[in-house]
């Protein structure tokens, strides 16, 4: 196993990007698990404080860490920030760069928090690109946090409203192929209620999907914990 520190040209974000690859031994093709940090982190977080390296030689997964910002990996409405062009520009680089599986099938996307948000709005607003999602303590009701006033800095993402397409509630809705959902949350957990409401909406609408909670809060001792359980979620709907 390899662990990379890539830097390539985003012309999404118009300068140079940063992010690290976990490159599982052998020669592949590789399924690839895209990982986004949440909003006070950059791509080395989840590289610095779980063992995502260990779990993912353990299973033979590639995972990409990019640096997504404070963008809300979305191209935002007030700030120069196009995050979610830059995601899907790193999906191109990768599978021209690396031996991957270059469709749904072989690519999954996770995240924490404001990077959990990220991986539900981009896998089920590109089922074409992700077969599999995984959201720890997501910010899942966008729609909500920017109507809080405490949330002031969302707005220059967002806007006063949140445009559907940006909306994961919104999106779970459309008449479309979904990829598989999994999702978690800590009991004690600032997001719990974004996460429940989440899957009351899911539920109503006979979408398939996996939530769990567990004891704890929005940290990384719950991250580090539980992401295992997320990578095994992808391998088992990822058709690899």
């Amino acid at each position: 196993m390899a662990l990379l520190h890539v830097d390539h040209f985003s012309p999404a974000l118009g300068k140079m990007s940063e992010l690290w690859v976990v490159l599982p031994d052998g020669a592949g093709p590789f399924p690839v698990v895209y990982q986004l940090h949440g909003l006070s982190d950059n791509h080395t977080a989840w590289q610095r404080r779980t063992s995502i390296e260990r779990y993912a030689e353990a299973r033979g997964l590639l995972v990409v860490m990019p640096d997504g910002g404070r963008g809300w990996y979305t191209d935002a409405k007030g700030m120069n920030s196009n995050g979610e062009g830059q995601i899907l520009e790193i999906v191109q680089f990768i599978d021209r760069t690396f031996r991957t599986i270059p469709e749904p099938g072989g690519r999954a996307i996770g995240g924490l928090s404001m990077g959990g948000y990220g991986a539900m709005k981009l896998g089920l607003k590109h089922p074409e690109l992700f077969g599999s999602v995984a959201s720890h303590s997501g910010a899942l009701n966008i729609a909500a946090r920017v109507a809080e006033p405490n949330w002031l800095e969302i707005h220059l993402v967002f806007g006063e409203t949140v445009d559907p397409a940006e909306d994961p509630f919104a999106l779970a809705a459309r008449p479309a192929r979904k990829p598989a959902l999994y999702f978690d949350c800590g009991t004690e957990d600032f997001l719990l209620d974004d996460n429940r409401n989440f899957q009351v909406h899911l539920d109503r609408m006979g979408i398939s999907h996996t939530y769990r909670e567990y004891p704890g809060g929005h940290d990384w001792n719950f991250w580090d914990t539980h992401v295992p359980e997320a990578l095994d979620f992808h391998l088992a709907h990822l058709h690899v």
